[in-house]
Formats: structure tokens, sequence, C-alpha cells
């Protein structure tokens, strides 16, 4: 399956669930997660979607471990499949 059609399930169903999803397609940063999701009331979720049997660049894994040490957690998604790193 295509990441933007993973992408594209993974919003529809966060936003159900109350979320408030930003697709952050350009940054100041390289490797940034494609997506912030806020859930009401507590810290910000990225979400960094790879097709299944792909996995993320050194620098996504450098961005991930920052944000993570700042506090957020970062969840990958393969094919749909939830991996929190």
């Amino acid at each position: 399956m295509l990441e933007s059609k993973i992408q594209a399930k993974l919003i529809k169903k966060l936003e159900s669930d109350g979320y408030y999803v930003i697709k952050l397609s350009v940054t100041n940063k390289s490797g940034i997660p494609d997506l912030i999701a806020l859930p009401p009331g507590c810290n910000a979720e990225f979400y960094e979607v790879k097709q299944k049997d792909k996995k993320p660049r050194p620098l996504q894994l450098f961005r991930a471990k920052e944000i993570n040490e700042g506090g957020y957690g970062t969840v990958y998604l393969h094919d749909g499949e939830t991996i929190k790193i």
C-alpha cells in the first residue's frame, strides 16, 4: 500500500478519535515525521509513515530521538501496524 494511502487512513482514524492532525510537508528540519497528531488534552504525537518492509532513514531516527528526548513520543507506521520507538 502506498504511504499516501496509509497516511489518509491514519488521518481519518485519528480525526475520528478526536485528534487534530497536521501533515508536515515542508519543515525547517529534514527528517521530521510526516504527521503531528494532537490528542485532546495530551502531548503531541509524531507519526512517520512507511510502506511495508521500508525502514526509517538514519536522519529520521535521529529526529525521532530528539523528539522523544523532548518528552513526546514518535510512532512509526508500517502499512498500518504501529511500532513505537
